[in-house]
């Protein structure tokens, strides 16, 4: 759905009412959005009390995959390039042309940003702000967990053009102090790390939010658009000779199984368009309501039992077997009077 829909629900809200002036009509559209964007932000803000757990460990685990990649540069050596067929294949784009690459990161990264958040303003009602960044950060956070055991295992030379050999950003000094290395230089210290190598940061989070759109996404034409946006980048950063062809093959199948698991292991979204409650019930409230159910029926049953409605089941099949008994009896008494 687009703001079009929202326009044209404004613009029949409104006619019966025939305004003065076009701006009390912009104005009651207006009221209407604001409206909507207050519902969903009490609604989102209900789930997020009861679902912050998960999302507070995703975002400091952010800060702790910095603090990794901060470390991992301070062991970081620089030597020549290692033999790679990505590098073979493809023609090195230079060091003033690597912003290709962050560009298609940047436009994936902030259009999903913007996806998620839609509910807030259109009128498709397909998820839960709050529940579907519990899952992205749950999908992150795994994967960025095996990405930091494989590149402290093995510290391979970088073949970025600040970490090989002759630059000075190519290993780092010892730290002066404790809070040199907890402050991770943020952004410089992520721009220009070196080390953390297998396997890619950006392609963690580019399929993971392609593979989270293909699921919860509407638009088939940019669910395509995403994949190929994917395999781009992918090109660019080994062209840019940001990362080696290992560390984009190895992130294409392990994020992608690191998904299919996590995602198996949590509970399914409710769907908002097929008509469900505005807020998905709790443990408690399944419980409370399945225990009112329960009620309900017993009294039903009691009611029933006052007014001689009621009949046992056991005594319900006798009188069925007690009626198909007179019945095969009298057909072979009619029977046997033909037969004589």
């Amino acid at each position: 759905m687009s703001m079009c829909r929202i326009a044209v629900q404004c613009r029949h809200t409104i006619q019966f009412q025939q305004p003065a002036h076009p701006h009390i009509r912009l104005t009651a559209c207006a009221r209407q959005v604001w409206r909507k964007v207050t519902t969903e932000v009490s609604v989102e803000l209900q789930l997020l009390r009861d679902k912050w757990g998960l999302l507070l460990t995703g975002l400091v685990f952010q800060y702790i995959h910095g603090l990794a990649t901060r470390g991992v540069h301070y062991l970081h050596r620089p030597g020549p390039l290692l033999q790679d067929l990505g590098f073979m294949a493809l023609p090195e784009l230079g060091q003033d042309k690597g912003y290709l690459s962050e560009s298609i990161f940047s436009s994936i990264f902030i259009s999903f940003v913007l996806w998620t958040f839609h509910p807030f303003i259109y009128h498709s009602k397909r998820f839960y702000t709050v529940l579907i960044w519990r899952r992205v950060l749950a999908f992150l956070v795994a994967s960025q967990f095996l990405r930091i055991i494989t590149f402290y295992s093995t510290q391979l030379p970088g073949p970025n053009y600040h970490c090989r050999e002759g630059s000075k950003l190519a290993t780092l000094p010892p730290p002066n102090s404790v809070l040199e290395v907890l402050l991770i230089n943020f952004p410089r210290g992520v721009l220009f790390g070196c080390g953390d190598l297998i396997f890619s940061s950006h392609m963690i989070f580019t399929l993971v939010f392609v593979r989270t759109y293909h699921k919860y996404g509407s638009k088939r034409f940019i669910k395509f658009l995403a994949w190929f946006m994917a395999i781009i980048q992918s090109l660019l950063i080994i062209a840019s000779r940001k990362h080696y062809s290992v560390d984009v093959v190895v992130a294409w199948y392990t994020v992608n199984l690191v998904v299919f698991f996590v995602d198996n292991k949590l509970p399914e979204m409710p769907d908002r368009t097929s008509g469900l409650p505005l807020l998905p019930l709790s443990s408690k409230e399944k419980l409370a309501r399945q225990k009112e159910e329960k009620d309900s029926k017993l009294k039903d049953e009691f009611h029933k039992l006052l007014n001689g409605n009621h009949v046992d089941p056991t005594d319900r099949r006798a009188q069925m077997n007690g009626r198909h008994d007179e019945d095969i009896n009298h057909a072979l008494s009619e029977a046997t009077a033909n037969g004589t």
